[in-house]
């Protein structure tokens, strides 16, 4: 027959004051001795293990010798049970003082692909030089899915921006930057060795690499902000096949500040004149009421050193 379930009435209430006292005056063999460890009168001793006693059903779990004391049989049982309590109350202060100072506990986010391409690494570099023993887990994603996940507590924070149209109004919004983008063109392209910013008007007529083939929502969103709409000749998602279409003189594409590392050499980047305001911005989001840890302040705070490294 299978053990009835212990319920919450059944569990003792045990003081892990009483626990520690115990263990020292086991470990000793005497009541004087525990009491000068721990800097407590013999009595304050004798105290605290008679209501451990009382609070285990009575019986006793030392016995008084002529000089000292010796475990009883129950006090032998209890001691593995005694020292598994102290060691996991042990194991848990210490970990919990390497959460406070960030040096240990586990980081959890997430961020969209332009950011991966050099903000990230950039700030995971610097997180992990100071931070080695933080568990880092990162996920790659769009904006709103992202927020998703912060919302469902299995992130600790999002590297978000403000294309797509997704709400942010419902998050706490940590300001990283505010991300310039550039055309990107073809080596022989005649506006290629154009010094200065250039309007994103003087490419209205030109055929645009994207993502998507509407520009809603997409970095297009710019050029119908400067009144125009721009001509999607190729649908192109990843990010190195769009720079291998702009090299082939196939049509031009928008590329964020974000990832303007990574372009490759025989296409040209054209600063786009900040006409009303910047692109987009891009923010840390982290979900409203819930308290940032350690580990994800300090990741925050390596995130702005990142930023500096960003072409303005």
């Amino acid at each position: 027959m299978a053990p009835m379930p212990i319920t919450h009435d059944e569990v003792p209430e045990l003081s892990t004051i009483w626990l520690r006292v115990f263990l020292e005056v086991a470990r000793h063999g005497s009541f004087t001795v525990a009491a000068r460890a721990l800097g407590w009168t013999q009595s304050a001793v004798s105290r605290q293990v008679a209501s451990l006693e009382a609070a285990l059903g009575g019986g006793p779990l030392f016995d008084r010798l002529p000089r000292g004391v010796r475990l009883t049989e129950a006090g032998r049982l209890l001691v593995p049970y005694a020292e598994t309590v102290a060691a996991a109350l042990h194991d848990a202060r210490r970990e919990l003082g390497a959460l406070r100072e960030a040096a240990g506990g586990r980081l959890r986010f997430g961020a969209f692909a332009t950011a991966d391409a050099a903000l990230v690494p950039h700030a995971l570099a610097r997180f992990h030089a100071r931070h080695p023993r933080v568990r880092v887990t990162r996920e790659e994603g769009f904006t709103p899915a992202l927020l998703d996940r912060l919302t469902a507590g299995h992130l600790d924070l999002a590297i978000v921006s403000t294309t797509g149209r997704a709400p942010l109004e419902s998050y706490v919004l940590h300001h990283l930057l505010d991300e310039p983008l550039y055309v990107a063109v073809a080596a022989d392209h005649p506006l290629a060795g154009q010094d200065g910013p250039v309007p994103l008007g003087r490419f209205a007529d030109a055929d645009w690499i994207s993502g998507s083939a509407r520009p809603e929502g997409t970095l297009l969103d710019a050029a119908l902000r400067q009144g125009f709409r721009p001509r999607v000749a190729h649908v192109v998602g990843e990010w190195t096949a769009k720079q291998g279409y702009v090299a082939a003189g196939l049509g031009v594409t928008l590329v964020p500040a974000l990832a303007a590392e990574s372009v490759r050499p025989d296409i040209r980047l054209l600063r786009v004149l900040d006409e009303g305001g910047p692109a987009r911005a891009v923010y840390a989001a982290t979900a409203r009421g819930r308290s940032l840890t350690p580990a994800a302040v300090a990741f925050l705070g390596a995130l702005r050193e990142a930023t500096a490294r960003i072409p303005a």
